[in-house]
């Protein structure tokens, strides 16, 4: 009787293992919402979900962004009709501030139920 090399049996067990950690059929995961999935996007509306409103001063500290950045993710967030933005004057500077719509915060919810889902599964296996 001829005896496999020790090669052939190294790549026989690694195949066994690896049939054994696939699953028969593959986990089905939620679609994330893209627009939020985004890192900048995600710090807006979170920090607008614990805060009645925040001005743009205070979402670029609080997010260590720039201008253009925060502006930049800010409005596509507006468009999705995710944030409202509000703009006037104190005094004489300009401000402008952003508060978290229902549809915002609706999105988020259904999001972070999402991303329970994804770790609930990660952790399962």
């Amino acid at each position: 009787m001829v005896k496999p090399s020790p090669d052939r049996r190294r790549h026989t067990k690694q195949k066994a293992s690896a049939r054994e950690r696939t699953p028969a059929h593959p986990l089905e995961l939620p679609e994330l919402d893209r627009l939020i999935h985004e890192r900048i996007r995600l710090g807006i509306v979170s920090a607008l979900a614990t805060n009645q409103s925040l001005s743009f001063n205070d979402l670029k500290r609080i997010l260590k962004t720039t201008d253009g950045n925060l502006s930049v993710h800010a409005r596509k967030l507006e468009e999705a009709q995710y944030v409202s933005c509000v703009k006037f004057f104190e005094g004489r500077v300009p401000r402008t501030e952003y508060r978290l719509t229902g549809t915002g915060r609706r999105a988020l919810a259904q999001y972070l139920d999402q991303m329970e889902e994804w770790i609930r599964a990660t952790r399962e296996e």
